[in-house]
């Protein structure tokens, strides 16, 4: 865990809003108590502001605060550890302080520390003499400063209590399993239960229909129902605006109790108002007192809630597998962003593609590849299917785009007659931009949109069929190429693919790869040539092995071919050699290639505001 920054520390300290409030006669009696065991004329409860201390509470001063430069009571806050000055005028640090300079000499400090871990200020003695403190008075006075905390919390018990169902919240539950893990040091095993009473959706559509009346109903009337029915020998606690969570007695069998809490639910939905319009499931997560943080016990529960709601069924049990491949997930999304800023974690490779008539290639598929700093290499089905799912696969697109663009220009400069494929995902063609950015890009670079070739898949196209569809217009208008890939694979519609502008069809290699042993697989892939054809499509067969599926798929007139038989992704230089030394190598027309003229279409959108959006 990071240690708290001062920033942090002050916004817990303005939080409690105790700064400049009135005096208290429940801190007063602690202060002077204070005083009473130490046998010193001053004792007060100091909270380290910014530029100060203020005291809540004070004995034997009549100001109300001292600047906070050279103020022991801030090195008691900073630190949070106990502090104590003998004498003051023998102290380098504290010498010339404020203190010192009004007759102090004495000083003692016992940090006050939230259950977060940031240290608010002190409970501190002082005295006109120098001094010596003994372990016990040491001892009572962090157990002031303990009582000090306790104050406050009380003072402050609305932030344990939930105002809805009155019920005891998340930060008290954590506080609770601290103190019961202190006090039953044996380690035993519990099952903790979150119950979540409806998914965001259906609460989302719950209260814009019926109100947020309707849903502070539902959260009072299901919490009496699990406090009566559910967790009647365990305290409830209210972790979420409707999530309910307790810990089972000792020693509960975990699968036994899953099958018996969903007959639960069941029974308690089914005598529900709102049954028809929430679904509530559970998380199990069994742990061992002391040996779990609470705030990860509170984040297993959650994660066991969230698959069973994700899986349909109604208890899901806390599976560490599924946890650590969840944990994977958020590390490699919170670290995609840093990557596309650093210059070493992005790179594309290049496969070719293969005109099966000349055995010459004829283009490259760029693809992504992600070497973590901590992680090394991630293979893109990992990532990319994650990335897909945020706002940042149109960070991740632009980068692959301006990256392929870049290399088919230092390709083309040298005479080589390639295509560059690029993948787009579903919501890139939700983009409103979209179609301006990739004819931005070209345009800049003097690139012939026809040495473009994007490729989607048919699900990707038809999860918005009118607005993909619009965009793919805009770009197969000025003469960029568009492919469907993974053809085979999604759910098609015949009707749908005669929509699509596209160009080519790349079969799958799932139909390929063993297409000189399967009768089956030849037939489809056979249909699906041949429908191709029919619709108007240039065909491409993915995932080539071996030369007997090279001759089938030429033989059924399938029209380009990739795969590991021409070559694997290369790095741009391994490329370049197998560009020289190759059979399969493209045209290479000379080092000096005319640049194609800027149709009209894409030079108009070279304005400043077109610039600006790439």
């Amino acid at each position: 865990m990071p240690e708290p920054t001062e920033e942090a520390r002050l916004d817990a300290l303005y939080q409690l809003d105790l700064l400049d409030t009135d005096p208290s006669e429940a801190f007063d009696r602690i202060t002077r108590m204070a005083a009473q065991i130490f046998g010193l004329p001053i004792a007060a409860v100091s909270l380290t502001d910014r530029d100060r201390q203020w005291f809540k509470s004070r004995v034997g001063v009549s100001h109300t605060s001292i600047p906070r430069n050279k103020a022991p009571c801030a090195q008691v806050a900073e630190t949070s550890a106990l502090v104590v000055i003998p004498d003051l005028l023998e102290d380098p640090c504290y010498r010339d302080s404020h203190l010192a300079q009004t007759g102090v000499r004495f000083y003692a400090g016992a940090p006050l520390v939230t259950n977060d871990g940031f240290g608010l200020g002190a409970m501190c003695v002082l005295g006109l003499e120098p001094r010596q403190a003994s372990s016990s008075e040491l001892a009572a006075l962090a157990d002031l400063g303990a009582m000090v905390m306790a104050q406050i919390e009380l003072q402050h018990a609305f932030g344990r209590v939930d105002p809805l169902s009155r019920l005891s919240n998340r930060t008290q539950f954590a506080e609770d399993l601290e103190d019961l893990a202190r006090d039953q040091p044996e380690h035993d095993q519990r099952l903790a239960v979150l119950i979540d009473l409806a998914s965001p959706e259906q609460l989302s559509n719950s209260t814009r229909v019926m109100g947020s009346s309707y849903l502070d109903d539902m959260v009072r009337d299901m919490s009496r129902e699990i406090r009566t029915g559910i967790s009647t020998s365990s305290k409830l606690y209210h972790v979420g605006a409707t999530q309910f969570l307790f810990l089972t007695p000792k020693q509960v069998e975990v699968r036994g109790y899953a099958a018996r809490l969903a007959e639960q639910l069941s029974e308690m939905q089914q005598s529900s108002l709102s049954r028809f319009v929430i679904t509530t499931v559970a998380g199990v997560a069994p742990f061992r007192l002391g040996e779990v943080k609470p705030l990860d016990v509170l984040r297993n529960v959650h994660g066991a809630a969230q698959d069973a709601r994700r899986t349909e069924v109604r208890v899901g049990v806390y599976s560490p597998t599924q946890d650590t491949a969840h944990q994977r997930r958020f590390t490699l999304l919170n670290d995609f962003g840093a990557a596309l800023e650093a210059a070493d974690q992005l790179r594309l490779v290049f496969q070719p593609r293969i005109d099966v008539i000349s055995r010459t290639c004829v283009g490259a598929e760029a693809l992504l590849r992600w070497r973590h700093p901590g992680l090394g290499e991630i293979s893109p089905a990992e990532f990319m299917p994650i990335i897909e799912q945020t706002s940042m696969v149109r960070a991740a697109t632009a980068w692959v785009l301006e990256t392929a663009l870049d290399q088919l220009l230092e390709w083309r400069g040298a005479g080589l007659q390639l295509q560059v494929s690029v993948n787009i995902s579903a919501a890139n063609l939700l983009e409103p931009d979209f179609a301006d950015r990739v004819l931005n890009s070209l345009a800049k670079r003097s690139l012939a949109p026809s040495w473009l070739e994007l490729e989607i898949t048919e699900t990707g196209v038809m999860e918005d069929t009118g607005q993909a569809l619009a965009v793919l217009e805009v770009l197969t208008d000025v003469g960029v190429r568009l492919a469907i890939d993974d053809f085979g694979t999604g759910y098609s519609s015949l009707s749908y693919l005669q929509r699509i502008p596209a160009h080519v069809v790349k079969i799958d290699q799932t139909f390929v790869r063993d297409l000189a042993t399967d009768e089956r697989q030849r037939s489809l892939t056979a249909a699906m040539v041949s429908l191709s054809h029919n619709l108007g499509y240039r065909v491409v067969a993915e995932g080539v092995e071996a030369i007997e599926a090279l001759n089938w798929i030429e033989s059924a007139g399938c029209d380009e071919a990739q795969g590991y038989f021409f070559a694997r992704p290369l790095a741009v230089a391994d490329f370049s050699t197998w560009c020289l030394s190759s059979p399969y190598a493209p045209v290479i027309t000379g080092t000096e290639t005319a640049r194609p003229s800027v149709p009209h279409s894409i030079a108009t959108d070279l304005s400043a505001e077109g610039l600006a959006a790439v």
